[in-house]
């Protein structure tokens, strides 16, 4: 993969290990020559992803709405800035600019943004990687309900596919590269 597409907080959370992860996998982006995309915000869990990659020597493109660039304190030191007018644009900009997408904790917005490009997916718009970097058991609670949605029978177990999770930074690039989408269910077809 040569750009990744980090979706992720604009606030710090409560704990130091979500700024630390997201700084480190900057760090590794960096070292392994892929360029990060996200938000383009400088404060939060998107500043230390920004900040670990730049500070690393790596490439950052920033992808943000006009009407955000005073709210989120856009980052001045890109490698590239992309102002849009929408939300929707910018995930659509976000998906243009990578090959795989990682999603760090956040928000409503970072969920917003997972859950699109999931279901993306999951029609068959895209076979990028997606991957949940589930940081100190950030997103447990979140798996334990797409569990509840497939036992309920909202959600197809094949959907379970469409992503990757761990812990690891490492782990989940891993996973990422060797990444294989599942076929389509023949009703899609």
């Amino acid at each position: 993969m040569k750009s990744i597409t980090v979706f992720c907080g604009s606030s710090l959370g409560t704990e130091p290990i979500y700024a630390k992860q997201a700084y480190q996998l900057g760090q590794i982006l960096a070292s392994k020559k892929i360029k990060l995309v996200y938000g383009g915000a400088k404060i939060g869990l998107m500043g230390a992803i920004a900040k670990g990659t730049l500070e690393n020597n790596g490439e950052v493109i920033g992808i943000i709405p006009t009407f955000l660039q005073k709210k989120e304190v856009v980052h001045e030191n890109l490698t590239e800035l992309i102002s849009v007018e929408t939300m929707h644009e910018r995930k659509q900009k976000m998906f243009e600019h990578c090959e795989g997408f990682i999603m760090l904790p956040g928000g409503i917005g970072t969920m917003e943004e997972f859950f699109e490009i999931l279901t993306w997916a999951q029609l068959g718009r895209h076979t990028k990687p997606i991957g949940i970097l589930n940081t100190d058991g950030y997103y447990t609670g979140l798996l334990s309900f797409i569990h509840t949605m497939i036992d309920k029978q909202f959600v197809r177990s094949l959907n379970l596919e469409l992503f990757v999770v761990s812990d690891s930074i490492k782990d989940l690039l891993e996973k990422m590269k060797t990444y294989q989408a599942p076929p389509l269910p023949r009703w899609m077809k």
